[in-house]
């Protein structure tokens, strides 16, 4: 190998193995430099402090004149301008979507001679506000590494290698976020993925020779630190100048301190938002903090946030009400808490930091909390003097931020005989509160979500009264899983003429808003069916034509049960449901209720059939849905044979007797799915509470109808509703001897909770409520009705119709 070729090689080996310091330089879409590294510093001639928010052309030279001919480059003429380039010119214009890089000589005006660059630009997509990624290499300092004087440099190039399967082609992806500590992880993965997607940088030093870009951020060794320091020091002593060695030790010392923040916010986000749940969070996003990072840490919260509602609106106010949530302190114990309480919620005066913060939306450093800001504080504490806890302390105040709102805000305090807070801690503390609030709105839309879904499950489920005519009812509901607080189950009550009570319970397949918004129209289904009075098959036959219509993806199972206290009997239909469970009174017994099974409502085509049940005064009947009994893993026999024998186990009340069913099967482990429980207690209704008339299709009959009423509320010593009912009694009849076609006019009385009167006749057109004019001769009847009642219907019947009403029983 002649020597040429061998000093290519070792050009080649000393950049693959050495270090290339980079500048790091990003601006966003108003051509504004957003990043500034120390290299950047040193390629460019300007600090950070002067570079940050300056147009980028004005520190970038992007043109110059043309050179002469000796100087032009073999990778272009641009290469040699005293600029960077037509490329990088026309990508912060924001005119070039693809990368580019280049060489090129340019001014430095720090410096006596002329600089010769390579660069590599990126533009970057997507959120966040950055635009351009420029990154950028002193030629100058490849040849110190060579110790020839290699003129094999002279040809090297930027370029870009489209694959990464060569040594050392992550480091640059890897090492990029550590230089972006003003930067959200997120925001630094998504430049590093764009740069290993549009191409990682390279030096190209022939057609086939071409390295990856390793840059040079290391630190020194310890020995060499030491060196470095006494070096400087003996130069203080001496009155020289500083070396240049102890500038680039300060600038290591940077990146030390630098990437030990990035530790500490890695430990803390591995800390924080392990759960959901928005008050666990608080106290971890307090104990991460405290002692690394500060001693004090009180985290302050919107009242909407705290209650679970919406996404706050608005910009906070003076009229803001903020709700402590923690302190976190290495103070003694009890300390803070008498005088800065959790749960105690106050707004900011406009003066003070906080109200800086939370309007801005940036971090607020006070190096030392003085005297008079101290008692400005203080002042909003009423009769309490919060002085001694804050005075000379260093403060950070940090928003706590989510999508652009500040959600709350956390206020950092250091003791006194510790360092103040700093610009790099301000740094710090904004990045992490950037992934505390991400965390805390996690957790508050969870909170809002189950808040909503809980109310959606509630307002869906009925509010059954704990007593129907003849009988006791209690109910259990219970969500399936935290992240389903939402489902399909259901149960409901309905009266039925007759002092009759329908029970039902269903189940919808499937969980989430889809199945109980099902479950809320097959429940209204249900009501209104039932309230035409269907037989129990007839009604499970028009619900299943319904689920039909609404969509093939509708399947539930119901279980609809008639109670009649009256003839002491329950009529039962089932849609694919688990069979009810029937308590008897004498002894305890309990047993599963052999049913025709049936298909579940949305099959399609499969008949229904009702059975009719006798039942005798204090039985129970349990119903209720497979995920009370149902264990994954475990034959549904064995949670059937739980079912009853926990419905069977004495209980003083009913609420009791459910609460016994729910431990038994409840405990077990490895339910998913929601349960609805109803529980009835049937007492029946007497002999001796219900009186019945027949009454002819006569006008005359009318005063006899009245006077029967009379004779029996006497005898049952309700005298005091005998004119109000006499009255009203009076008025149906009337109607319906006047409208009936062939059979006798039927007339019960039953006492009970409340006195019932139901007027049956054999017409099929039910009665309206009219306004009646003051000439007009009919249409009061049902007035007086309807204005005297505590609560009156009709309903249609197989023979015809049922007028009722109701009155309430007189207190004794």
């Amino acid at each position: 190998m002649d020597r040429g070729t061998e000093r290519d090689g070792a050009a080649t080996e000393s950049a693959a193995s050495g270090r290339i310091p980079l500048a790091v330089v990003v601006v966003d879409r108003q051509g504004l430099v957003s990043h500034w590294s120390s290299g950047a510093r040193r390629l460019f001639g300007a600090s950070k402090e002067e570079a940050l928010g300056r147009p980028a052309v004005d520190l970038l030279p992007v043109s110059g004149a043309l050179p002469e001919d000796d100087d032009i480059s073999p990778y272009g003429a641009y290469s040699a301008y005293d600029g960077l380039g037509h490329d990088l010119e026309t990508s912060l214009d924001g005119r070039l979507y693809y990368p580019a890089a280049g060489r090129a000589r340019l001014t430095v005006p720090e410096r006596d001679h002329r600089v010769d660059v390579l660069w590599w630009a990126y533009p970057l997509v997507g959120p966040g506000p950055e635009r351009l990624l420029v990154l950028g290499a002193d030629v100058g300092r490849l040849r110190q590494d060579d110790r020839d004087g290699d003129p094999g440099f002279e040809r090297v190039a930027p370029a870009f290698a489209l694959h990464t399967d060569f040594p050392g082609a992550t480091e640059l992806a890897g090492r990029l976020p550590e230089i972006l500590p003003s930067m959200s992880v997120e925001e630094s993965a998504r430049i590093v993925g764009q740069i290993l997607e549009l191409g990682y940088p390279v030096l190209e030093f022939s057609q086939n020779d071409r390295v990856p870009v390793a840059p040079d951020w290391g630190v020194p060794r310890r020995v060499e630190r030491r060196a470095r320091r006494e070096r400087a020091a003996r130069a203080a002593a001496e009155g020289l100048p500083l070396p240049q060695e102890y500038t680039d030790e300060a600038e290591d010392l940077e990146y030390v301190a630098v990437r030990e923040r990035l530790e500490f916010l890695n430990e803390v986000s591995g800390r924080i938002g392990t759960s959901l749940d928005l008050a666990r969070t608080i106290v971890e996003v307090s104990k991460a903090v405290v002692p690394r990072f500060t001693d004090v840490a009180g985290t302050y919260l919107r009242e909407q946030v705290v209650a679970g509602e919406g996404f706050p609106d608005g910009v906070p106010d003076t009229t803001t009400m903020w709700h402590r949530v923690a302190v976190e302190h290495t103070d003694e114990p009890g300390r803070w808490d008498d005088v800065v309480p959790v749960g105690e919620a106050m707004p900011f005066p406009a003066h003070t930091p906080f109200f800086q913060c939370m309007t801005s939306g940036e971090p607020v450093l006070v190096p030392r909390i003085s005297e008079q800001m101290g008692h400005a504080i203080a002042s909003q504490f009423e009769k309490r003097d919060i002085r001694p806890l804050i005075t000379n302390r260093s403060m950070l105040v940090v928003p706590l931020k989510a999508r652009n709102v500040v959600l709350g805000f956390m206020i950092l305090l250091r003791h006194s005989e510790r360092v103040e807070f700093n610009d790099m801690d301000r740094v710090t503390g904004a990045e992490l509160a950037a992934r505390a609030g991400l965390v805390l709105d996690n957790a508050r839309m969870y909170t809002y979500q189950e808040s909503v879904a809980e109310t959606l499950q509630d307002s869906m489920l009925p509010h059954i009264p704990p007593r129907m005519a003849g009988c006791d009812i209690a109910t259990r509901y219970l969500p399936g899983t935290l992240l389903g607080r939402v489902g399909g189950d259901w149960f409901d009550s309905v009266k039925l003429p007759g002092a009759r009570t329908a029970l039902v319970v269903g189940d919808v397949m499937g969980h989430g808003l889809n199945s109980a918004a099902m479950m809320g129209q097959l429940r209204t289904a249900v009501q209104t069916m039932a309230a035409l009075d269907l037989p129990p098959a007839q009604l499970l036959r028009n619900l299943d034509d319904l689920a039909q219509r609404l969509g093939d993806t509708y399947l539930a199972t119901c279980l609809y049960a008639v109670y009649d206290p009256i003839a002491s009997e329950l009529r039962i239909a089932n849609a694919g449901h688990i069979p009810p469970v029937l308590v008897r009174a004498d002894g305890g017994r309990s047993e599963l209720l052999e049913l025709p099974t049936g298909a579940p409502i949305g099959v399609g085509g499969v008949p229904f059939e009702a059975v009719r049940v006798r039942v005798d005064a204090g039985d129970r009947l349990v119903m209720c849905t497979d995920g009370l009994v149902e264990v994954r893993g475990e034959d549904i026999g064995v949670g059937l044979a739980t079912l009853c024998e926990s419905a069977a186990h004495p209980a003083a009340s009913m609420d009791d007797a459910c609460d016994t069913i729910i431990r038994a099967l409840n405990t077990r482990g490895g339910r998913k799915d929601d349960v609805a429980l109803l529980m009835a207690r049937l007492n029946g209704i007497e002999p001796e509470d219900v009186a019945e008339w027949r009454i002819a299709r006569d006008p005359k009959e009318v005063g006899r109808a009245r006077a029967v009423v009379r004779e029996q509320l006497h005898d049952w010593g309700l005298a005091k509703l005998a004119d109000t009912a006499e009255l009203m009694v009076g008025e149906l009849v009337t109607n319906a001897v006047r409208h009936s076609h062939s059979r006798p006019v039927e007339l019960r009385l039953v006492r009970g909770d409340t006195l019932l009167c139901e007027v049956d006749d054999d017409d099929h057109d039910l009665p309206t409520l009219l306004n009646a004019g003051p000439g007009d001769e009919a249409g009061r009847g049902l007035w007086v009705v309807s204005t005297l009642a505590r609560e009156w219907g009709t309903s249609r019947t197989g023979a015809g119709k049922t007028v009722w009403f109701e009155l309430t029983l007189p207190r004794r």
